[in-house]
């Protein structure tokens, strides 16, 4: 079938709501420009949504197209397996609820970055800034890259022109709506995603006969939670577990700008542990299923039955574009996915499966933009080349970089495509950037010892012995009387898995030693931003001392414009006990309609109170910041 010049391989059904779904979740995105005034909402959204609504798009955020692709490809080959990554995030919990978490959002930082000067120095802000830009980039390339496959298998269109296509499409809304359209689009997204992973299972599964006959068909290995410490070369559990149970986790939890940024975005520290609790112990292990399971499903299926389908397409390509094509021999792991999926979905379904594919593309990269974004905007723009700029120039300056990093993604799409597998391209990118990073996060927030020497130290030494890593492949494997000391026996086919271990070891060990050599950080440059000075981080979020009158409860009111600071509200002296508020303390004040997801809503000090009970007195200024309607009741609680 033909739409506007393009080829699709499948049925007309499935043509349509691949397209209806491009149309609807652009302009559903752009729909959320209007509540973007500045650049916290731009970036942050006005730190006003609760954790449900951060949940789901964190999970989306997570879930890129290279989750399917690529843990589809490695549960074909490997099994249960394949399902590691996601199930192993738990222990990492702890450090990031009550150390990282509440010392950024404390902050009041834009960007990781940005606490890097603040923590330790100006060298080492730029350090990171180069480290973190070309990790955010890197994952906009892949994620492209493996879209592009999939589509180009569902379209008679070249790679690149699909790549091409989706890039402009997520540009638009990022650019109009900035976090508030991503997190919004993330929402639905992150819904359709899950829904469709499940339900292909589930699909997968009846047609192989129920789940005994599944499990019957996969080989002994493929059940199997964990693969082999050093075997299969191409997938051993001891590389699998450094570089993505790890080094990956890690850099999700603590560099990624983009993850970072949707927790910042919570109404409070409570709403974003919340969140974080919620998505690990729940959400986490049903995605592990969505996305591995295809691979589980085709490996107990008739492989001939899948090299037919693959020898299908193939035709249908090169019927439909007259380009030669070359007639698949064997099924090819990286195609998994899309050939699963098409033989076991009716029309209608499959299109809903690839709409999920597309919204998995889409909601990850659409947080990767923002938050490239904020650090080139925050980091760059505003640091060393337009300080002291009106805000709304350095939004304007946001959105017009958010097409630019859109096309720097697609600009490595070649790069990544040489690789072997995405599984390997994937985790060799991971851990060529991250160790650094990592480890100086780590050292930052729960060391007070370690200084801004050190830091750079880590950054800069890290970084260089990854990069010969790749020069001389060898030093993984290095050995000590006979006993790997990077490699833990790891073969040559297995060895660049390994490479996480490795930067994690030279980084930690760069980071002790140098902590030692230099001066301690002082008790200055450390208050605020490490996890034993949580409470005086709080304190200055707030702009004074703590409430310690702890109560969670909302008290419904009706809103009254009055003079008053745009940045304060007045409640009644009734409201202020009831919800335990005392002037100076800070409030959140939201429609009451919960659907809504804090989309109308803000916070205020709460200022000098008043006699009449159930009015809410602030200005028309932040009324208009807040999105807030006169005619609508709204929710008042105390956040600090």
């Amino acid at each position: 079938m033909g739409i506007l010049g393009i080829t699709f391989i499948g049925s007309p059904i499935d043509a349509t709501i691949i397209i209806a779904y491009f149309i609807g979740i652009v302009i559903f995105g752009s729909f959320f420009g209007k509540f973007t005034k500045s650049t916290k909402d731009f970036f942050f959204g006005g730190q006003r949504f609760p954790w449900w609504l951060l949940t789901m798009s964190c999970v989306a955020t997570l879930v890129g197209s290279y989750s399917f692709i690529k843990y589809s490809e490695a549960g074909y080959l490997y099994g249960m397996s394949s399902s590691m990554s996601y199930l192993n995030d738990w222990f990492i919990m702890p450090f990031f609820i009550f150390g990282w978490l509440p010392i950024i959002y404390f902050s009041r930082v834009i960007s990781i970055p940005e606490y890097f000067e603040r923590r330790f120095n100006r060298t080492a802000r730029l350090l990171a800034t180069i480290l973190i830009m070309i990790y955010l980039i890197g994952y906009i390339g892949i994620n492209f890259l493996t879209l592009g496959i999939a589509l180009n298998k569902l379209l008679g269109v070249e790679l690149y022109t699909a790549v091409i296509v989706i890039a402009i499409l997520t540009a638009i809304y990022v650019t109009a709506g900035g976090q508030t359209a991503v997190i919004m689009t993330d929402l639905v997204q992150g819904f359709i995603l899950l829904t469709a992973g499940l339900l292909l299972f589930v699909i997968g599964v009846m047609h192989v006969g129920g789940f005994g006959a599944f499990w019957d068909k996969l080989p002994v290995s493929h059940r199997l939670p964990f693969s082999g410490f050093q075997e299969p070369g191409a997938f051993p559990g001891v590389g699998i577990f450094w570089q993505d149970a790890i080094a990956n986790s890690l850099a999700f939890y603590f560099m990624n700008q983009g993850l970072i940024m949707r927790f910042l975005s919570a109404k409070s520290l409570h709403e974003g542990r919340k969140a974080v609790l919620v998505m690990i112990l729940i959400l986490m292990p049903l995605t592990a299923i969505a996305v591995s399971s295809i691979g589980w499903v085709g490996k107990a299926m008739p492989q001939e039955e899948i090299l037919q389908m693959e020898k299908q397409i193939a035709l249908e390509v090169q019927e439909k574009t007259g380009e030669t094509i070359a007639v698949p021999t064997q099924p090819n792991p990286k195609n998994i996915f899309v050939t699963v999926s098409r033989i076991i979905c009716l029309p209608g379904v499959f299109g809903f499966i690839m709409a999920a594919l597309i919204a998995a593309l889409m909601s990850t990269v659409d947080t990767l933009i923002n938050a490239a974004s904020a650090i080139f905007v925050n980091d760059i723009w505003k640091s060393y080349i337009k300080p002291k700029q009106s805000d709304q120039h350095y939004l304007f300056t946001a959105r017009w970089f958010s097409v630019a990093v859109a096309i720097l993604g697609v600009a490595l799409v070649p790069i990544f495509a040489m690789q072997e597998s995405l599984y390997k391209a994937h985790g060799m990118f991971t851990a060529a950037v991250t160790p650094p990073m990592v480890v100086a996060i780590l050292f930052g927030a729960f060391w007070k010892r370690y200084s801004g020497p050190a830091a750079v130290c880590t950054l800069f030494g890290g970084s260089v012995a990854i990069i010969l890593s790749f020069v001389f492949p060898g030093i993984i494997g290095y050995e000590i009387a006979g006993i790997p000391l990077f490699s833990w026996g790891v073969g040559p086919a297995g060895a660049d898995f390994m490479r996480a271990f490795y930067g994690l070891v030279i980084c930690f060990g760069i980071g002790l030693i140098s902590a030692y050599c230099f001066q301690p950080a002082s008790s200055e440059q450390t208050l605020g931003y490490v996890s034993s000075s949580i409470h005086e981080a709080a304190e200055r979020y707030k702009g004074g001392k703590l409430n310690t009158e702890t109560t969670h409860v909302r008290v419904q009111g009706i809103i009254q414009i009055t003079q008053i600071s745009n940045e304060e509200i007045s409640l009644s002296k009734r409201t202020m006990q009831e919800i335990g508020a005392q002037p100076g303390d800070l409030l959140y004040v939201t429609d009451i309609r919960w659907w809504l997801g804090g989309i109308r809503s803000s916070h205020f000090k709460a200022a000098t109170p008043h006699e009449q009970d159930g009015l809410i007195r602030l200005s028309e200024q932040a009324l208009d910041r807040a999105n807030l309607l006169l005619d609508r009741p709204v929710f008042v609680e105390k956040i600090l």
